[in-house]
């Protein structure tokens, strides 16, 4: 196999703090030699653990990027113990796009790993971070939102896994961002992403949902902020008291949690983020846009719990995910 082609302009074993970029070699139309320079900055300050920190894994996605740039600004050498490595658009075509997705290759870079070193640009960043970035963190934290086509409450989010002490980190490491929800996810599609390749490796991994609709919010960015803060506090690298505010711990038990729709139309919300819903209450309703006269295709909930996530575009189609459910630990 031979070996991936993105170079770091920075070092990553010397003190200090260094801006610099992943450069990754790219031929195109507007520039035969070309490169897709990827944001990176490395913070280090003598042994200690290393905290891997992305953002815009999809492209538009906007809480991670806001808060791991201010990041670069405002964490210095001396604050920390150990090293902070800092990529604010991991995806940086999708993120310079504003798209889910790269506009060389289309490529869902959360869909695609391993990688491949002689791949399309998406599974090249991919291979770099399973093979180099990866390898070097001791926890990974992973901003997300949802995007143009998704709005969630705002969580933190870790993944139930067959390693239980793995398990139990992410956990502890998920509630000490404490964001206003904490969730044990189920993911209704887990081969390629970048979650699996860390928790593979044995790595403490948090991710986040903080909104959505293609923008952020001044409270969703703050939530960022925060976690962020205590994440790093968590970590053992950034001394400081957390800020603790109290969470609603959820979990997804089942694919009941999740409700897809069937048909195509214009989207009706029939409860809020954060509502309670009961076991068959109606969620969601989709009226024909074609033709007058038509009731609407009626959703309901499989299951009781409070509504974490829901299609956010006013148009749908058939097979979008429609909302999610869920459920409170008691």
């Amino acid at each position: 196999m031979p070996e991936n082609p993105i170079t770091a302009t920075v070092p990553f074993e010397e003190d200090g703090i260094h801006h610099g970029f992943l450069r990754l070699p790219f031929s195109h139309d507007q520039s035969a030699w070309g490169a897709i320079m990827i944001p990176l900055c490395v913070i280090r300050n003598g042994d200690g653990p290393t905290v891997l920190l992305t953002g815009a894994n999809h492209g538009d996605e906007y809480e991670g990027p806001i808060a791991l740039q201010e990041l670069t600004v405002t964490l210095r050498p001396e604050d920390i113990t150990g090293r902070v490595i800092i990529v604010p658009a991991f995806n940086y075509p999708a993120f310079r796009a504003g798209t889910r997705t790269s506009p060389n290759d289309k490529g869902n870079l959360n869909r695609s790993f391993p990688g491949r070193p002689d791949g399309t640009p998406t599974e090249k960043i991919a291979d770099y971070f399973q093979n180099t970035m990866l390898p070097m963190a001791d926890m990974v934290l992973d901003f997300h939102s949802g995007g143009k086509t998704l709005d969630f409450i705002p969580f933190a989010c870790a993944h139930v896994q067959d390693d239980k002490t793995r398990e139990a980190a992410s956990f502890e490491a998920m509630r000490a961002f404490n964001a206003p929800y904490s969730v044990q996810l189920l993911e209704i599609d887990n081969l390629g992403m970048y979650d699996t390749a860390a928790e593979d490796m044995g790595k403490v991994f948090v991710s986040t949902e903080l909104g959505g609709g293609g923008s952020s919010t001044a409270r969703t960015n703050g939530v960022a902020r925060k976690g962020l803060r205590n994440f790093l506090i968590h970590a053992g690298v950034l001394d400081g008291e957390m800020q603790v505010d109290p969470t609603v711990e959820l979990r997804m038990p089942d694919d009941d949690c999740y409700t897809f729709s069937d048909t195509e139309g214009m989207h009706e919300p029939v409860v809020d983020l954060g509502d309670e819903v009961s076991l068959g209450d109606v969620i969601a309703r989709v009226w024909a846009v074609d033709r007058t006269g038509m009731a609407p295709r009626e959703y309901r909930a499989a299951r009781s719990g409070i509504l974490i996530s829901r299609h956010f575009p006013g148009l749908i189609k058939m097979g979008d995910c429609l909302a999610v459910v869920g459920v409170p630990e008691t």
